[in-house]
């Protein structure tokens, strides 16, 4: 008996994590998906094509959790971890989705954690997966908000006027980035 009750608080305490991270990525679909029609609005096509494709990255991360919270039992969240920020500002758009980006990859390394320590190397896997997209998200964020940082006006005036459109995808940024034409990921769903 309290070897059942320590593995079903071992399998809480994961549901628990992944459902957190959950909640992080609904958070990041809308926040990225609201920056997207910002920058459309704004006429710099190109990077709101990017923030597309960064969303549909994050949803398929959304539902990869789900899935691993339906086989482990449990029901997946559907409340967002946080409000998404709203200022419609290139610099801000940057700044803050480069802060998401980079507590998105702390909190999911604290939530392998708890996964390798409850012995699920499945859900530890799985979020090992994720970080190293979160990684390519990051580093376009970083490198976006250091070039308008450092060159401004000029930098941005580059930018403008180019095609938003991203065309019908399947896949999202990290596989686009990778040049593969499959789902690519690893895990569940992938």
């Amino acid at each position: 008996m309290a070897a059942q009750t320590s593995r079903d608080k071992k399998k809480k305490n994961v549901v628990d994590a992944l459902n957190r991270a959950r909640g992080m990525e609904l958070n990041a679909i809308t926040q990225y998906m609201n920056h997207h029609y910002n920058l459309a609005n704004m006429d710099y096509g190109d990077m709101a094509a990017k923030l597309k494709l960064i969303a549909i990255d994050e949803m398929r991360h959304a539902e990869m959790f789900a899935e691993r919270v339906k086989e482990l039992g449990g029901e997946p969240t559907t409340q967002a971890a946080a409000k998404p920020k709203q200022d419609g500002e290139v610099t801000f758009i940057f700044e803050a989705d480069t802060k998401l980006e980079d507590g998105a990859i702390d909190s999911y390394n604290a939530f392998q954690q708890i996964c390798r320590e409850s012995g699920d190397s499945i859900s530890a896997k799985l979020l090992e997966a994720i970080i190293d997209d979160e990684q390519v998200h990051f580093n376009y964020f970083d490198s976006v908000r250091e070039h308008i940082a450092r060159l401004g006006e000029t930098y941005l005036a580059q930018i403008a006027g180019t095609p938003s459109s991203t065309g019908i995808q399947y896949q999202g940024f990290v596989v686009r980035q990778s040049g593969s034409t499959q789902g690519g990921g690893a895990g569940p769903g992938a």
